[in-house]
């Protein structure tokens, strides 16, 4: 089962998900804008990325990111605790499974975790 943290205004992640639709993977989407990920789940996100900069996880050119005075620079906890406050700032789509995970842009990256 992959999880699909998903926003279907957003083509990247209307794309992702239809790709793995296609290929008959079993998806559960959760609608990361209604069910906000709380830290723990982002630390744990992160953690299946690899454990990259907490700023790779998010769309720091969005205008939330520079409202609310967040940087590049920012400590990876903050950043962290920013984007389980303010979900737009995550990254999407961002698709989790067995301890795996990726953020599909381009959206065929979520194919890696058929």
């Amino acid at each position: 089962m992959i999880e699909l943290w998903h926003n279907p205004r957003c083509s990247k992640s209307r794309a992702a998900l239809a790709l793995l639709e296609e290929r008959g993977a079993e998806v559960r989407v959760r609608l990361y804008l209604k069910d906000a990920p709380m830290g723990d789940e982002l630390t744990a996100a992160r953690a299946a990325l690899g454990n990259p900069p907490a700023i790779e996880m998010m769309r720091s050119g969005d205008k939330l990111f520079k409202e609310l005075g967040l940087s590049k620079a920012d400590p990876d906890e903050a950043l962290i605790a920013a984007m389980a406050a303010h979900p737009p700032l995550i990254e999407r789509p961002l698709a989790l499974k067995d301890g795996r995970a990726v953020i599909g842009r381009p959206p065929e990256r979520v194919l890696g975790l058929l």
